[in-house]
């Protein structure tokens, strides 16, 4: 009876460094991996994805399936049902070794009807239409703070950098006088822009050459389940995906924290992508949890 493993990553941005972790600590013996190309989309059927297909094919009745938790391996109670089906018929077993379905029986049938269990079947359909509600609310929310931040001027995303046409431009501003506040201003860019264009004309630049800053260290910072269940559906720079992916869920209660451990720039940028949790639109719980991981990213300065 072989040990059959499942990895999936919805973007070529992401990793399975968090599932390798769950799975690492799930002891599986002799474990065969099928892992999906980076940027398989979860909209696709698990039926109809490549890697998935060949494990089906590679099966044998008695086998075990492992993934670290159902979304890799399906979204839709539709996609679960249909998966379900298939590993029933192929005799195989379904082992998912974190998150809400990890104290599942999935696979229990009735000793004579051979059908899933109806107990069975009504806690995959209540918890995966849960999950889409989730999903679908994280969207909804999102595009509510893009729409709130235009209103307000905001086009939101990163602001362009200094082209090298307008760095001759900045340069004699500043070396004219102008503030660096000024200069982004008049230029539509940010302020780290415009201290990456002069900074070998900024007062602590000789100092820098001198004793250079020593590097940032890593901080580890406990994120509440609520923002980081957020994060995961923004469009989020590489370095704060890895962290993201990389965190460790911890448990409280009915819910979670993720706990992430990253230089205190990427945490201070993790806190700027959820600021749409902070507006009207979003939930009680949601805004609690913004101002939660907001006091501990602001105490990273204390």
């Amino acid at each position: 009876m072989a040990n059959l493993v499942y990895k999936r990553v919805s973007t070529d941005r992401q990793s399975t460094d968090r599932q390798n972790l769950v799975l690492d600590e799930a002891g599986i013996e002799d474990p065969v991996v099928f892992e999906e190309d980076p940027g398989t989309s979860s909209r696709l059927h698990p039926l109809e994805r490549p890697k998935f297909g060949e494990l089906i094919t590679y099966s044998r009745p008695g086998d075990t399936v492992h993934i670290s938790e159902m979304f890799r391996l399906v979204r839709g109670t539709g996609h679960i049902l249909d998966v379900l089906d298939v590993l029933h018929r192929d005799r195989l077993a379904l082992r998912i070794h974190d998150g809400a379905f990890s104290a599942m029986d999935l696979t229990a049938r009735h000793p004579r009807t051979g059908e899933l269990l109806s107990t069975v079947k009504f806690m995959v359909q209540t918890l995966a239409a849960a999950g889409e509600l989730q999903r679908d609310l994280q969207r909804e929310l999102t595009y509510d703070g893009l729409r709130a931040a235009e209103a307000k001027g905001n086009k939101g995303g990163r602001r362009p950098a200094v082209t090298a046409a307008r760095a001759a431009s900045v340069r004699a501003g500043y070396r004219g006088g102008q503030s660096i506040a000024a200069l982004a201003r008049e230029h539509h860019v940010s302020r780290g822009a415009i201290r990456t264009a002069v900074a070998d004309l900024l007062p602590e630049h000789t100092a820098a050459d001198q004793d250079a800053l020593a590097p940032e260290l890593p901080v580890v910072l406990d994120m509440p389940g609520k923002v980081a269940d957020f994060l995961r559906a923004a469009d989020l720079e590489p370095a704060e995906r890895t962290a993201l992916d990389q965190g460790v869920t911890v448990r409280r209660g009915q819910g979670y924290t993720l706990r992430i451990s990253a230089i205190p720039a990427v945490h201070r940028r993790l806190l700027d992508r959820c600021q749409p949790l902070d507006g009207t639109s979003a939930i009680p719980a949601q805004r609690k949890a913004r101002r939660e991981y907001e006091n501990r990213v602001s105490n990273l300065g204390q």
